[in-house]
């Protein structure tokens, strides 16, 4: 059995831990560290807890046996995930981490006496405000990151879901919940409790739904700024300090991360966490993509006019994650860097299907960081470059963003591809992007389409280079 103040300090030594984390996961060049902080503080924070128990029953031991279980499962996903199924993944988690959350807040309400909050029906006031707020903020993020992974997943349709007064919908089950939370405090009738679960259930799914493909980047930080704030307020229920530290570390952290993407998007914060921007059906053009004339080339097209360049620009995007071809791209790259070629990586914050998605990648193939630049320090490049390699960037990379105020995009700052000399867009169809708008960029004089697989396609360059 462990004294009250050596947790208090192993608590307090597993958060720091947890903001070395963050501190090292903030830049690729400490990502591994900061990954090796985050690990050894929750490994302290688990272990000092299950110490501190002290009473080693025969339910303790299931409890271990459900630990090594869900430990076993982690790591073997861990392991065998692809890097292409990271974003549903981790709204996935996102999904576990919240109903976690109402598991425990349902527990504590049954059985308030165990975690020293009173007697079923006679529960302390605040404790009842935090497992309320928990369990509803838990429930909000387990359906509402469900929606995002069928999203994701593809398994729902990626355009927004909208039907008529939607957002008063929201606005009105909002305010139950409030209301239905202080009447829980002031009767601790149990049916209100599971009221406001479920209610929380639905509102998951209302709140997600009308989000459409190209704010789904917002959607997951906002998931797993949900999925903190509701650790912390199960935290101070269960007065765990290191569950509080933690969970306002992923609260704050994810919903800074959601200010800035938005403000990079040009998008109303309020808009996203709402729902419903980019509801429209509008088309970019009156003209069908069928009527538009498109160039396409093939690898020796592509060769030439790289080899010939003296600067060229990679725009990443979803499609290299599907190809896998971050590998085959790095190895062209060094083709071009050997004939003298200056290239440059241009990285869109909202490029993949979440934040980051690729910079992870080109890190796993070993690209130098220095080589690799975000929208706003290589968007003025674009005007000087030779070629810009577009493998798979389609909404970031669509010039209606900035000319057609009826489009869902509309405002959102893109990488000024079109300005380029040449744009070799690779991508297997004429198909439209996430946001399921069509790409005018791929009917400009400027741009040769090359019509395949971005890997094959990449390696067959190489062998032309």
């Amino acid at each position: 059995m462990i004294s009250a103040n050596l947790l208090a300090v192993f608590y307090l030594i597993s958060g720091v831990l947890f903001i070395l984390a963050l501190r090292g996961l903030s830049s690729p060049e400490t990502s591994r560290q900061g990954n090796l902080f985050g690990i050894i503080g929750m490994v302290i924070a688990i272990a000092v807890t299950i110490i501190s128990v002290g009473n080693f029953s025969t339910g303790f031991l299931y409890l271990l046996i459900l630990l090594l279980i869900g430990g076993s499962i982690g790591s073997f996903i861990a392991f065998k995930i692809p890097m292409t199924a990271m974003p549903e993944l981790v709204a996935g988690f996102h999904s576990l981490v919240g109903l976690a959350a109402v598991f425990v807040a349902i527990s504590a309400f049954l059985n308030p006496e165990i975690f020293n909050l009173g007697f079923p029906g006679n529960i302390k006031i605040a404790s009842l405000i935090e497992m309320s707020l928990g369990s509803a903020i838990g429930a909000i993020t387990f359906t509402g990151s469900i929606i995002a992974f069928l999203k994701l997943r593809g398994m729902m349709s990626g355009s927004p879901i909208t039907f008529f007064a939607q957002h008063y919908l929201n606005l009105i089950l909002g305010l139950i919940l409030v209301g239905l939370i202080f009447y829980l405090c002031k009767t601790q009738i149990n049916t209100l409790f599971w009221i406001i679960i479920i209610i929380s259930f639905l509102l998951g799914i209302l709140l997600i739904i009308p989000i459409g493909g190209a704010d789904m980047p917002v959607v997951i930080s906002m998931l797993n700024s949900y999925s903190g704030w509701a650790a912390a307020g199960i935290g101070f229920t269960l007065e765990n300090t290191a569950l509080i530290i933690t969970g306002a570390l992923v609260g704050s952290s994810g919903a800074i991360l959601s200010y800035i993407m938005c403000k990079g998007m040009n998008r109303s914060f309020f808009n996203v966490i709402l729902g419903g921007w980019g509801a429209t059906d509008q088309l970019s053009s009156s003209i069908s993509k069928e009527q538009k004339p498109v160039k396409s080339g093939n690898a020796d097209d592509a060769a030439f006019l790289m080899k010939n360049a003296s600067s060229v620009i990679i725009v990443p995007g979803y499609g290299m994650a599907v190809a896998q071809a971050q590998h085959a791209l790095r190895e062209m790259v060094d083709a071009l860097k050997k004939n003298g070629v200056k290239v440059s990586y241009a990285i869109h914050p909202v490029a993949g299907r979440m934040p980051g998605h690729m910079n992870v990648l080109l890190a796993e193939a070993n690209v130098p960081y220095d080589e690799v630049f975000e929208l706003e320090e290589i968007n003025n490049d674009f005007a000087n470059c030779d070629v810009a390699y577009v493998i798979g960037a389609n909404d970031v990379t669509n010039p209606v963003a900035k000319s057609d105020p009826q489009s869902p995009i509309y405002g959102m700052p893109i990488l000024d591809v079109e300005k380029s000399k040449s744009v070799l867009f690779v991508k297997r169809s004429l198909s439209p992007g996430y946001a399921g708008i069509d790409n005018d960029l791929f009917y400009r004089d400027n741009t040769l389409m090359l019509f395949a697989d971005a890997k094959k396609m990449t390696e067959e360059i190489i062998k032309s280079l």
